[in-house]
């Protein structure tokens, strides 16, 4: 018997695990770039732009 389940709980769900997937592979920004807050922050701030422009 199928189990029964919120298809839309389900698609939710599925939308944060990979958005936390692809946020774990720009993870060489935060450990090349943590020294210095400034260029921190402008290493995330350029991927989440290529992430949203893609």
């Amino acid at each position: 018997m199928p189990v029964k389940y919120d298809k839309h709980r389900y698609n939710r769900r599925n939308r944060i695990e990979i958005v936390f997937g692809r946020l774990k592979d720009w993870r060489w920004g935060a450990t090349r770039y943590e020294r210095c807050p400034t260029v921190f922050f402008s290493a995330l701030a350029l991927a989440a732009t290529v992430r949203f422009w893609l």
